[in-house]
């Protein structure tokens, strides 16, 4: 599990991105939160936890989860 804090969050669009702890942007779907958590409210400047799944376009953090 890695750990990051929500820089930007569009709720409109369903997607934002988290700073990890090495200072790099990772794009997430609200959709992609974890099971237990779908529906939760996240904000920016929150610490969540989250798994990295890579894909052609680049990292995606998926099972997100508030810390």
């Amino acid at each position: 599990m890695q750990k990051g804090i929500i820089k930007k969050i569009d709720y409109i669009k369903g997607f934002g991105f988290i700073v990890t702890e090495d200072d790099e942007e990772v794009y997430f779907n609200l959709r992609d939160a974890h099971p237990k958590f779908k529906g939760k409210t996240f904000k920016e400047g929150e610490m969540v936890g989250f798994d990295l799944k890579r894909e052609m376009k680049g990292d995606r953090a998926v099972n997100l989860r508030p810390l």
